[in-house]
């Protein structure tokens, strides 16, 4: 069951980290203004997440695999967090922007979750 659930994880690391470069505008727009160099940091992103995704294929680095990819999601998080004040300031009365925001930040707490419990469990 470890090996599925490491594998899953390795799939959707792949999936976003090719998101990167199929459609880096849409990941570019993620990327807090304050950080600059957004399409060297989508660029560099997309490639961390498809290595990492070699490292929870592979048996003997898949518990570093999983600590890697629960530290990238927690760098990923910021930018969600960021993209939550900004709804927060910008379009307080707009209950939609603002639930999508907030369930972003959520589900990334929740791949954390997913990426420690791989980590933990090999």
């Amino acid at each position: 069951m470890n090996s599925i659930v490491a594998v899953a994880l390795a799939v959707f690391l792949v999936v976003n980290g090719a998101a990167h470069f199929v459609r880096p505008d849409y990941v570019r727009r993620l990327v807090p203004s304050w950080l600059g160099c957004a399409r060297m940091l989508v660029a560099v992103g997309g490639v961390a997440l498809i290595a990492d995704s070699v490292l929870l294929l592979v048996p003997r680095s898949r518990a570093a695999g999983g600590w890697i990819a629960a530290a990238m999601i927690s760098v990923f998080v910021v930018a969600h967090l960021d993209g939550l004040a900004r709804v927060a300031a910008e379009r307080p009365c707009r209950a939609r922007g603002l639930a999508s925001a907030t369930v972003k930040v959520l589900f990334n707490f929740a791949y954390i979750g997913w990426a420690v419990a791989v980590a933990t469990t090999v």
